[in-house]
């Protein structure tokens, strides 16, 4: 029998198994039109990543302080000041230095 201590983790990678294979098959056999593909993708996307932090990372399940989330609370708050900033550099960039096209 399972020891309880790998119940999550044997728990978290079914379900992960699971929810890949439903949106593969969502994907391949496209039942619905793109656009509520494209969201129930991106859908079942986020309900996997917070099933891997709940399971694999303990986020949020730990006892006491919950120095855990707060760790990837404020790692996700700099990896969006990141990407953020650099879209918007990059945008400003394509906008003040690339020339119009024109045909």
């Amino acid at each position: 029998m399972i020891n309880t201590c790998y119940k999550p983790l044997v728990w978290g990678f079914f379900l992960s198994v699971v929810l890949t294979l439903v949106a593969y098959f969502l994907v391949i056999e496209a039942p619905y039109s793109k656009a509520l593909l494209i969201g129930a993708v991106l859908g079942l996307g986020f309900i996997q990543a917070l099933l891997q932090l709940v399971c694999f990372l303990h986020v949020g399940i730990e006892s006491k302080p919950h120095w855990n989330l707060f760790l990837f609370l404020f790692m996700a708050f700099i990896a969006f000041i990141i990407v953020g900033g650099s879209m918007w550099i990059m945008s400003n960039l394509d906008y003040n230095v690339m020339p119009a096209m024109t045909h």
